[in-house]
């Protein structure tokens, strides 16, 4: 490995994360939505002709990508690992304290997306039921990774998962990404993605459309009970 290469592109990145008015923009797309560059202006508090500009250096850094329909060009994160590298700085930019205690929005706090995984209360609670199920097991490679258990397998398949359509993904499979309002991890990953899918598909959450935030549905919490012994 080159070492002062990769010195130097981490410094790029940092640096194209770290400027204010990008750093909402990429907050913003955190939801896993698209959304034009006026929209990102707005957010931004730029011009529409700055935040063009910023948006040219978030995608040179493969921050973000970019796709047309019709006239419009939208604008999202380039992947779950730039997600996963925001909701880390968050958690960063908490800094540290004797006793933790959360001053997230309630909702937000509740439940909430994460790219496209569950995030707060609601998905950390989902990755401990899991890993006490017997679902995940640590990759010996990588202490925050997981892999699936025989039983796990079949859990996801009850739940209509294609599991090996999963481990195709060009993405990680599934691992504990640090959730930044409860400072512990959700599962984040393939996995993590498809129990969100599964979540909105079945109705057990419905996702708000101006935001992150993800409400329990009565039937999603007695789903939740039934199948993981979460009381939400």
């Amino acid at each position: 490995m080159n070492v002062e290469t990769t010195d130097a592109a981490a410094s790029s990145i940092a640096a194209a994360i770290g400027e204010p008015a990008r750093a909402r923009m990429l907050y913003c797309l955190a939801d896993g939505r698209a959304r034009t560059s006026t929209e990102l202006a707005i957010v931004a508090d730029v011009s529409p002709s700055t935040a063009s500009v910023h948006l040219q250096r978030l995608m040179t850094r493969r921050l973000v990508k970019v796709f047309a329909q019709g006239k419009h060009r939208y604008y999202s994160l380039e992947g779950a690992n730039v997600a996963a590298v925001l909701e880390a700085l968050s958690v960063l930019a908490g800094g540290t304290r004797n006793t933790f205690v959360p001053n997230t929005p309630g909702p937000l706090r509740a439940a909430r997306t994460c790219y496209d995984h569950i995030a707060g209360s609601l998905g950390v609670a989902l990755h401990d039921r899991v890993r006490a199920m017997g679902w995940l097991a640590e990759d010996s490679k990588d202490g925050s990774s997981y892999d699936l258990t025989p039983r796990g397998a079949k859990g996801l398949d009850a739940l209509g998962v294609d599991v090996n359509a999963a481990r195709r993904l060009r993405r990680r499979f599934a691992f504990a990404c640090v959730d930044w309002s409860e400072r512990r991890p959700h599962l984040g990953g393939a996995v993590g993605a498809a129990l969100l899918k599964v979540a909105i598909k079945r109705k057990w959450v419905t996702q708000d459309l101006d935001s992150r935030i993800l409400s329990v549905t009565a039937f999603g919490r007695r789903e939740m009970l039934a199948r993981f012994g979460l009381q939400i």
